[in-house]
């Protein structure tokens, strides 16, 4: 069991994604904007970060510019879920510093192998 940490403004898709992921038998802490993001993961990090891209006030990229400059949370591993699909929304998303891009609609059964493929390569 690994604890997530899901940002998503979207209720519904944040309620998808943490009914899938809880599941797997995760325990998922839900937020609805980056600015929570960030706060949550430093005040209890998280083995791993679902973030969407565009959320009012602290954006998804903006938030994993905050958890890598802090070093507690600096090798945390981070998705980005997001419906910006152009190639340079994803390089931008992996400059920031994701570990994977998932592009929305998704398959939340591709989520969860994402997910699972990621914590196994960083624990």
């Amino acid at each position: 069991m690994a604890r997530i940490l899901v940002a998503d403004d979207d209720v519904d898709i944040r309620e998808l994604v943490k009914f899938k992921l809880s599941m797997l038998g995760h325990e998922i802490t839900a937020v609805g904007d980056g600015a929570a993001a960030v706060a949550a993961c430093q005040a209890s990090r998280p083995d791993l970060a679902v973030l969407d891209v565009m959320m009012p006030g602290v954006s998804g990229l903006d938030a994993i510019k905050s958890i890598r400059a802090d070093p507690s949370l600096a090798d945390l591993p981070v998705i980005l879920l997001t419906a910006r699909a152009q190639e340079s929304d994803v390089e931008s998303g992996f400059d920031s510093g994701a570990d994977d891009y998932i592009t929305k609609p998704f398959s939340p059964r591709e989520l969860a192998s994402r997910v699972e493929a990621l914590l196994t390569r960083t624990r």
